[in-house]
């Protein structure tokens, strides 16, 4: 069933009836079959040539009417076709760029808890380096001496007990 005018404003393309094979002359296939010498043609090559639609019908054979490729319907029929392919790969492009922006993000939150440890072993060290001067002998005696504390200077002896022996 062909589709005329008037169809066209009530069917979509893609509910088309399927199109009968289009009929070729005997004409048609022996050229089509034919190897012309010295067209840089292997014999191999031969099965793979067609035959333009530009030429004119061979003698005795009718024009079809209906060229070979109709641009406007194969271009929507492919998309139709092949809709579920393109949203695959319009969801494979969407997750490229999801994974694009997640790196980014991984990339500056490790970037920032880098910076915080940095910090944080720098107040370590500080800390620490503060502890041990604040520990040293000298120091502690100054620190205690506000509360009548004073530094030994004869050296500590030992309590005996006598009745133990």
């Amino acid at each position: 069933m062909k589709r005329t005018k008037n169809d066209n404003e009530s069917m979509p393309p893609w509910e088309d009836a399927p199109e009968a094979p289009q009929k070729i002359t005997a004409a048609e296939a022996s050229a089509a079959a034919a190897v012309i010498p010295g067209k840089g043609t292997t014999p191999g090559s031969a099965n793979r040539e067609r035959p333009s639609t530009d030429a004119a019908p061979a003698a005795g054979a009718k024009p079809s009417g209906r060229t070979r490729w109709q641009p406007s319907q194969m271009g929507y029929r492919w998309v139709v076709r092949n809709v579920s392919f393109l949203l695959f790969l319009a969801s494979l492009a969407v997750i490229y760029i999801y994974n694009g922006h997640y790196a980014d993000k991984i990339s500056r939150n490790l970037n920032r808890t880098n910076k915080e440890l940095k910090e944080l072993q720098y107040e370590y060290k500080t800390l620490k380096s503060e502890v041990m001067f604040r520990s040293k002998e000298s120091e502690l005696a100054r620190a205690v001496e506000p509360f009548g504390l004073k530094e030994l200077t004869s050296p500590p002896f030992v309590l005996i007990d006598s009745t133990q022996k």
